[in-house]
């Protein structure tokens, strides 16, 4: 499609949380620059850490992307060789977006499919070789039939970024979604700790190692600045040792900032 077609296009979207850049200088506006900034360095925290372990690409890779968005880190995965990918997402808008971008980049169909869905009602019936769960798991009431449905897709890597409870220990904080547009299933969720999302994915077999940060501007990045959202790559049998971020904060040094 030439450029008018792609600016039309884009701009009957009402908003967009991610910037994308196409051949033909036509880009996606969004409200909060700062938010390229926050891309740049999560792609630093978490993206390049999986490349690293897959031998510094996705080649051959079938990916699956829960809660996909408008499929901004399905593309980075086919840019970075991906065979294929498979983005589950609840908003329709959402996966109207992300088809649009994978078309005006020129993704060949067969390497991509997006399906609205809630992830829980999901009947996956493939098998994945990596599995990308950004921004889910905090947003939901069920952690334990989250890590059901990865562990389904027999994946070798699963990439987690969540936000966290800063309680001093391995629990899942009630909490009601700020944000309604980020609802999965229900407005109370449960948010975990630091601990009980590596308890968690102990449960099924899995090394989950806090990676990291790697983060060089912190500008729309105070979450993870404050230990508050973090990422984790989880295995079963890689070795992830030289991932692994500082140990965290024993529990009384954390009660301390509370005195």
């Amino acid at each position: 499609m030439n450029a008018e077609e792609l600016e039309d296009r884009i701009a009957a979207f009402p908003l967009w949380g991610y910037q994308f850049e196409f051949e033909n200088g036509v880009r996606t506006p969004i409200a909060d620059w700062q938010r390229v900034n926050r891309q740049v360095q999560r792609r630093r925290h978490f993206f390049e850490p999986l490349l690293s372990l897959s031998g510094g690409s996705l080649a051959g890779k079938r990916v699956l992307d829960l809660g996909c968005s408008s499929g901004f880190w399905a593309l980075q995965a086919i840019e970075a060789g991906a065979e294929f990918v498979l983005g589950v997402e609840a908003s329709e808008t959402a996966v109207e977006q992300a088809n649009l971008v994978f078309e005006a980049k020129g993704v060949d169909r067969e390497r991509y499919r997006f399906d609205v869905a809630n992830v829980f009602e999901y009947e996956l019936g493939e098998r994945f070789d990596v599995v990308l769960c950004l921004g889910l798991l905090n947003v939901v009431s069920k952690p334990v039939a989250l890590f059901e449905l990865m562990s389904a897709a027999e994946p070798e890597l699963i990439v987690l970024d969540t936000g966290l409870s800063k309680a001093p220990a391995r629990l899942f904080e009630v909490s009601r979604l700020v944000e309604p547009r980020n609802r999965v299933d229900y407005d109370m969720v449960l948010v975990p700790t630091r601990r009980a999302v590596i308890e968690l994915a102990g449960q099924f077999g899995l090394q989950a190692v806090p990676l990291a940060q790697n983060i060089t501007d912190y500008t729309s990045m105070d979450d993870y600045r404050s230990q508050q959202r973090l990422a984790f790559i989880c295995s079963k049998d890689r070795p992830l040792g030289s991932l692994a971020s500082e140990p965290e904060p024993p529990a009384n040094a954390w009660l301390a900032t509370l005195e």
